[in-house]
């Protein structure tokens, strides 16, 4: 297969780990006979820096005239710690999801059992849990209507929904759910917002095409407290953006450490991939940032494309590589010299030579190559 991949390794960690992607892809397509081709554009900080926008219109240009995005992080302190800013990083991110049409988020959260010590939740309440959060990715108050009064002192944020919106993020989520445990459960706030009145009412006429997949109902309050109590309850999670984006970053805490979650945001026509993790600006350039995510997010790619036997071998090079505890400060109690580059080094090795790469593991220690 050939793929045109459009690269946005934006600011902070955003480069190094996608860096490691790439490398993850370069020996799928050496090992598997496909053509990646690879093609770089600025975001976020670092194209505010260069042209004044934080999505200039020849990343947008490049983003549309190829088959997918592999996407990095985005952010700097100077603007989080700057609200009168008129241009910021992230939107750059919410104008690139728009843009393409990128309604759905699809993350997956994971307990690893070699991990399972690592999260600061109790091994027997994680152990077993494999979860699907589709959501929703263009609506809601992100994108509403923003009002500030005249005199600053009052704000607003419009949360605004169509049946539309809803509608097709919905089958994305019960045809998902299929695939799995036959699960959806919708996380809203319909006691009190009147837009999550909408949710609850389309998601459920939307629910009868799929009579094989059952569907619950969790408040948003109460989804927060479940996902700590009891996850393994979960299957297909479905909710609306704000409540996704909360929802999400908590699950992570599950695996760990917010390095292992990867996700895709898909449309009609365009896909992207990227790690859930915020740009790091401590980390940048230090080689402790997990690339395990942005390796991930590469799966998905690969998944969205069909190419699963690839995917697949992607996934069983980070099990080994976490079973080896070949990661990065983060996770890493054993060795302190596993750095980025050495992770990413390591499941490219077992992509090459998966018969052989557990026997070079003492190579990674002593900081040779793994490619013997």
């Amino acid at each position: 297969m050939k793929l045109n991949i459009a690269v946005l390794p934006g600011d902070g960690i955003g480069p190094e780990v996608t860096k490691q992607s790439i490398k993850v892809l370069k020996a799928i397509a050496q090992e598997f006979d496909h053509t990646f081709r690879f093609k770089e554009a600025p975001v976020g900080a670092i194209a505010i820096d260069k042209t004044g926008e934080s999505l200039p219109e020849k990343t947008l240009d490049l983003c549309k005239s190829t088959d997918a995005i592999l996407f990095g992080a985005i952010g700097d302190p100077k603007y989080d710690n700057n609200p009168s800013a008129k241009v910021r990083p992230e939107q750059g991110l919410l104008k690139l999801r728009k843009e393409l049409g990128l309604f759905a988020n699809i993350r997956p959260v994971k307990a690893y059992n070699n991990l399972l010590s690592k999260s600061p939740l109790k091994r027997e309440i994680i152990k077993g849990t494999d979860i699907s959060i589709y959501r929703e990715l263009t609506g809601g108050i992100y994108f509403g209507k923003k009002e500030l009064s005249e005199d600053k002192n009052t704000a607003s944020d419009l949360c605004e929904y169509s049946r539309f919106e809803i509608e097709r993020i919905t089958h994305l989520a019960f045809k998902a759910a299929r695939t799995r445990k036959n699960k959806v459960t919708l996380v809203d706030k319909a006691n009190v917002l009147e837009s999550s009145r909408l949710w609850r009412r389309v998601v459920t006429e939307v629910s009868k095409n799929y009579t094989d997949v059952k569907l619950d109902f969790l408040f948003v309050d109460n989804a927060a407290m479940q996902m700590i109590l009891n996850p393994k309850q979960f299957d297909v999670i479905l909710t609306e953006n704000m409540f996704g984006d909360i929802i999400s970053d908590e699950a992570s805490v599950i695996g760990g450490s917010i390095g292992l979650l990867a996700s895709a945001s898909v449309g009609e026509k365009y896909a992207m991939f990227e790690p859930i993790h915020g740009s790091y600006p401590q980390a940048t350039n230090l080689g402790i940032a997990n690339p395990i995510a942005s390796i991930l997010s590469a799966a998905m790619l690969l998944d969205h494309f069909e190419l699963f036997e690839e995917a697949e071998l992607i996934r069983e090079g980070v099990e080994i590589s976490l079973k080896l505890n070949i990661t990065t400060p983060d996770l890493n109690t054993k060795y302190d010299h596993i750095s980025t580059s050495k992770v990413g080094d390591f499941i490219e090795d077992f992509i090459n030579n998966p018969k052989d790469t557990t026997m070079n593991f003492s190579n990674i220690h002593i900081g040779q190559s793994t490619i013997i």
